[in-house]
């Protein structure tokens, strides 16, 4: 069976990814412009040259780093039956620095397996981390850091994810289904759905259980279940005198369905294995709001966590709230109107990289914000007051871990990859394998009603371009919508402009990190404010740039961002191509088939599906009423398993271009949910990302 199925206008063919991989001559249409042959050039395959460095634990000491570093490599040792198949997969391992080069401290099997997740001891003689080198679930490790083997110290069917010591180091917790196994599918049973919240995007169909939360007692080397929650753990810490942990959960289904959370207090069991006095945890807050990334003041009573205050909807930005002992939280931040964590996108983001606020000192918390189109280090003293630590505003902090001693984190900018950093030094050379030069962005700013926006411009490298020749555009819209384009590394949009391409990039109103009132200024009117800032972008990054030939322009984006590509070619015919990624064409439906559906338009629209009076906003607001009025040829890309996006808005917008005689074509992944541009299997993003360029190289001729 092949990999993937293309629709193309009247006809459907099977295409392999043995094309994609090695550029076969069915891949190789050039884009306008573009001198053939160029060396050095991005490629889709380019993408196997990258390190995805993620999750930097420094050392209880500061002077250590560990970190995970994922490549791209053929899957397996033994020959493939179809030669034309190739197979690259992500393999990971974890590697140590003192603040010099950065050496493998595990295999990875090899290169066959993924060790991740590294967790130092509070003694910082051990590392605990995950590996699947003996199965396909990840399971628990302790590696000595004084010499010797890592031992595996759990044996799960269901794996195991959370890893955390206790302060003490006498435990290690995590969270897991233990042996328990849902094989309904398998046998082809039917599956009874009594509760809306019963899939979630990246996880598919939901276990009939939550993960239960264990401990593991590492002197006497028992495991044993420590808390099975009625609802998922969202995060969890310890206590600073392992007396126990905090987590983050839902009191109620209905809160868990409409993202309502709150903090509970589990106290330690006495010993694993042994007669425990009651463990009933204790509901510390009655939020019933988005909270997590704990932060337990050293005093052990006082909290903190990101989140969003009771009450509150989507467009409300994330900031960080202080928690005492009755459990009433203040936001620590209200002088800082723009939002905690990283919401700035990137395409090398592979593994996991933290955002916990930590306590430097027992008066200040040091946590990400986005500002504007950067990432920064900041910190937050109990008085309110805010002040950069690690803050370039040319730069994206994509994640970070730290104590009174040092500081490890992971950062990159628009022209350089993401690298590791230990006290302020880099220890990787993540750039060095890159087989082309980034392009550098210039920043283009656009006026709307509520001030100055910006956006940026990627110039394809002289040295690809015929001489002279126009550089057709494409308008590029991200996600959310309360995300940010801006210093983040895209791989894929170096691969436009080594293509030949200009990429016009920008963040229109409803973009994170320019204050509360520029992210809520498109609630209840998605396609209005944002197209004018979209458009009013686009014709000043043309104006700024006389050599963009405004004959010859492209649009595309995924999530919001395709529906904003959907939208557009409804309203306007001012663009020649059109790629439309995960996105979204009937708001009424997608109310009733995305795993956040249930909410989703209340927050961002002021109504849903399931109500009469909403049903004909939503349908004025959907791109697929005004699919008669659509011209663009349009690339339809989705994911079968997006539960985010379903599916089956690329199917209805497919069907409606096609009987209207407008040229598409629908390519349909397999195996892939919403995150496919930036995690999913590496074959499959190559794959994707030539499609593009078939398809702008198709529609964009001289």
């Amino acid at each position: 069976m092949s990999e993937f199925s293309v629709v193309d206008d009247n006809a459907v063919t099977e295409v392999g990814v043995a094309a994609s991989v090695t550029g076969s001559a069915a891949h190789e249409v050039a884009a306008p412009g573009v001198v053939a042959g160029t060396s050095g050039a991005a490629t889709p395959g380019s993408l196997f040259a990258f390190q995805f460095p993620s999750d930097p634990q420094v050392s209880p000491g500061g002077k250590r780093v560990a970190f995970v570093m994922t490549r791209i490599a053929e899957a397996g040792q033994k020959p493939v039956e179809d030669a034309g198949f190739a197979r690259p997969r992500y393999h990971s391992r974890i590697q140590l620095s003192d603040g010099g080069p950065a050496r493998d401290l595990t295999s990875g099997k090899g290169g066959e397996g993924c060790d991740s997740a590294p967790v130092w001891s509070p003694d910082g003689t051990a590392l605990a981390f995950l590996s699947d080198r003996n199965g396909d679930t990840p399971q628990l490790y302790l590696l000595p850091l004084g010499g010797g083997e890592a031992r595996q110290l759990t044996r799960f069917r269901g794996g195991v994810g959370s890893v955390q010591f206790s302060p003490d180091g006498r435990f290690l917790s995590f969270l897991s289904q233990g042996d328990a196994r849902d094989r309904r599918d398998e046998r082809g049973e039917a599956r009874v759905i009594t509760s809306l919240r019963y899939r979630s995007n990246g996880r598919g169909l939901l276990p009939q259980q939550p993960d239960s939360l264990y401990l593991h007692d590492l002197s006497s080397g028992e495991t044993a279940v420590w808390h099975a929650p009625a609802h998922d753990v969202a995060d969890y810490q310890w206590k600073p005198d392992s007396s126990g942990v905090l987590f983050v959960s839902s009191a109620t289904e209905q809160d868990a369905l409409m993202w309502g959370q709150d903090v509970f207090r589990l106290p330690i069991m006495t010993g694993v294995g042994e007669t425990q006095p009651d463990q009933t945890p204790i509901q510390l807050t009655r939020w019933a709001a988005p909270i997590g990334n704990l932060a337990i003041h050293p005093d052990g009573v006082r909290f903190a966590g990101i989140g969003r205050p009771p009450g509150s909807v989507n467009t409300e930005d994330p900031h960080l709230f202080l928690f005492g002992e009755d459990g009433e939280g203040t936001r620590l931040d209200a002088s800082w109107d723009c939002p905690a964590g990283n919401i700035v996108a990137g395409d090398l983001h592979v593994g996991s990289f933290p955002g916990r606020p930590v306590w430097t000192n027992e008066s200040t918390l040091s946590l990400l914000y986005t500002v504007g189109g950067s990432v920064g280090l900041f910190g937050v003293t109990l008085a309110g007051e805010v002040t950069a630590q690690l803050h370039d505003p040319q730069r994206v902090v994509t994640g970070f871990t730290a104590s009174h001693e040092g500081l490890a984190s992971v950062s990159e900018s628009a022209a350089e990859p993401t690298e590791v950093y230990l006290n302020g030094l880099k220890v990787t050379d993540c750039a060095a394998h890159l087989p082309f030069v980034p392009a550098v962005p210039m920043r283009v700013a656009f006026q709307t009603e509520l001030g100055e926006g910006e956006g940026w411009v990627l110039l394809p490298p002289g040295e690809v371009l015929t001489e002279g020749a126009p550089v057709p555009a494409l308008l590029n819209i991200h996600g959310g919508p309360h995300t940010a384009y801006g210093h983040g590394f895209m791989h894929e949009f170096q691969l436009f402009t080594q293509a030949g391409y200009a990429v016009c990039y920008s963040n229109p109103r409803g973009s994170v990190g320019y204050g509360q009132a520029w992210s809520e200024d498109i609630r209840g009117r998605w396609g209005s404010v944002d197209q004018a800032d979209l458009l009013t972008f686009f014709d000043a990054a043309l104006a700024a740039q006389p050599r963009l030939d405004a004959a010859r322009t492209g649009v595309m984006g995924g999530s919001y961002g395709g529906f904003m590509t959907n939208w557009l070619t409804s309203q306007t015919s001012r663009f020649q191509v059109a790629v439309t990624d995960r996105s979204i064409c009937n708001l009424i439906s997608f109310g009733g088939t995305s795993d956040i559906g249930a909410r989703f338009w209340d927050d961002e629209l002021g109504g849903n599906f399931h109500r009469s009076r909403d049903v004909q906003k939503l349908w004025d607001m959907s791109p697929l009423k005004y699919a008669e009025q659509v011209r663009t040829p349009t690339l339809i890309i989705h994911s079968l398993e997006d539960l985010r996006c379903p599916v089956e808005q690329a199917e209805q917008w497919f069907a409606a271009l096609q009987l209207h005689g407008v040229p598409s074509r629908f390519v349909r992944y397999p195996g892939e949910n919403h995150e496919l541009s930036r995690s999913g299997r590496p074959d499959r993003r190559a794959h994707r990302l030539q499609e593009y360029l078939d398809w702008l190289g198709e529609h964009l001729k001289p």
